[in-house]
C-alpha cells in the first residue's frame, strides 16, 4: 500500500488545481492511495463540476477517516471568486498550501508531497521572499543537502534523469558558484535517486560547463580546476561516475541507457534536453528532503486556466513517481 499523498494545489489563478483533479481522477482506479488536496474546497467542487470530474471529495478530519479524497485549507476562509491571474491573494494562498502540506510530510501524516504550479513573480509581488519551491522547501525541512532532479521519457520509454549542480542564478554567475561541494552533492544524490528508483545500477555521467568540456582547457578551465579533480574523487569512494563529458553529446547516451542519470551544470544545461525529449511527462524530484516531493514540470499557463484545455500528463508522472517513491520506502 502506498499510503497518504499530499497535493499542494498551487496558484489558484494558474492551472495547477486543474490539472491536479484531472490527474487524480484520471489515476484514481490504479492505486490504493488515500489524496488529500491542499487547496480552496470552493475552487475544487466548482472545478470537479465543470469538468464533470467522478472525484467524491469529503473534508479532512483525520488519517482515520473512511474514504479516498480529501480536502484541507489552512487559511481561515475560502478565496474569492474569479480572481485576476497573478492576484497576491492568490500567491500567499499557494505559500500557505505550500507550507501546510510540506508540515504533514514532517510531521509523517503524509507519505508523499505532489506540488502543483506556482508563480514566482506572483508570489514576490505578494509580499514574500521567494526563489522557488525547492529552495523553499528545503529551508523549511532544514535540508541543506538538496538538488534537484528532473525525469521524464520519451515515447519509446527511454529515461532521462538529471539532477542539477546549480539550479535558479544567472549564468554569468555559474562558473563563481560551481564548486566541488555542489558536484559531489548532486553526483551522490543522483546515484542514491537511483537506488531509491530501485534501478539495478547507478551509473552517472557529468556534464563539463564549457562547449566539448572546454577543449583541454582552450576554452576555459572548469573542468580542468574543479568538475575532473570531483569525478576523480567520487570514483575513488567507489561511485561509478564518469565526466566530464561535453554537455553536446552526452545526454544523447543517456537516453540509449549508457547512464542511468546525469549531473548538469547549470539548470538550461540539463532541462532543455529533459524537455525535448519528454515536455508532457517530465517531474521534479527534489533530492535530498526528508520527505519526498514532486511536482510537474511546467508553469502556471495562466492564459489557459480555465479553459478546460491544460494536460495533466506531467502531473499524472508525478503522482506516479510520488506513489512508486513511497511504495518503495514502505
Amino acid at each position: 500500500m502506498t499510503g497518504w499523498i499530499g497535493i499542494s494545489l498551487g496558484d489558484a489563478t494558474g492551472i495547477g488545481p486543474e490539472v491536479a483533479l484531472k490527474a487524480v481522477a484520471a489515476e484514481a482506479a490504479k492505486d490504493d492511495s488515500t489524496y488529500l488536496l491542499v487547496g480552496d474546497e470552493n475552487c475544487v467542487r466548482r472545478l470537479i463540476r465543470k469538468f464533470r470530474l467522478n472525484l467524491p471529495l469529503e473534508k479532512f478530519s483525520g488519517c482515520n477517516a473512511a474514504g479516498k479524497f480529501f480536502i484541507t485549507n489552512p487559511l481561515a476562509g475560502p478565496l474569492p471568486k474569479n480572481l485576476p491571474a497573478g492576484s497576491p491573494v492568490a500567491a500567499r494562498a499557494a505559500i500557505a498550501w505550500l507550507r501546510d502540506g510540506a508540515e504533514r510530510c514532517l510531521r509523517h501524516e503524509l507519505d508523499a508531497l505532489v506540488t502543483a504550479p506556482v508563480n514566482k513573480a506572483s508570489i514576490v509581488r505578494a509580499g514574500h521572499e521567494f526563489v522557488g519551491q525547492t529552495e523553499f522547501l528545503s529551508n523549511l525541512a532544514g535540508a541543506k543537502r538538496t538538488a534537484m532532479m528532473l525525469l521524464g521519457h520519451d515515447e519509446k520509454n527511454r529515461w532521462l534523469r538529471v539532477a542539477l549542480a546549480t539550479i535558479h542564478i544567472s549564468i554569468k554567475s555559474v562558473p563563481k558558484k560551481l564548486t566541488a561541494e555542489k558536484i559531489t552533492l548532486a553526483i551522490e544524490l543522483a546515484a542514491q535517486a537511483c537506488r531509491d528508483l530501485g534501478l539495478p545500477r547507478a551509473k552517472i555521467a557529468v556534464c563539463g560547463l564549457n562547449p566539448h568540456a572546454g577543449e583541454g582547457g582552450e576554452f576555459g578551465d572548469e573542468e580542468i580546476k574543479t568538475i575532473a579533480p570531483t569525478v576523480r574523487a567520487a570514483q575513488k569512494r567507489g561511485l561509478d561516475v564518469t565526466g566530464p563529458l561535453s554537455g553536446d553529446t552526452v545526454f544523447h547516451y543517456a537516453l540509449q541507457g549508457d547512464f542511468d542519470a546525469v549531473v548538469a551544470m547549470f539548470h538550461d544545461q540539463g532541462l532543455a534536453p529533459l524537455k525535448a525529449v519528454a515536455f508532457d511527462t517530465g517531474v521534479n524530484w527534489t533530492l535530498g528532503l526528508p520527505f519526498i516531493r514532486t511536482s510537474p514540470d511546467h508553469g502556471t499557463a495562466y492564459d489557459i486556466a480555465g479553459k478546460g484545455i491544460a494536460n495533466p500528463s506531467s502531473m499524472i508522472a508525478a503522482i506516479r513517481l510520488a506513489r512508486q517513491l513511497a511504495g518503495n520506502k514502505r
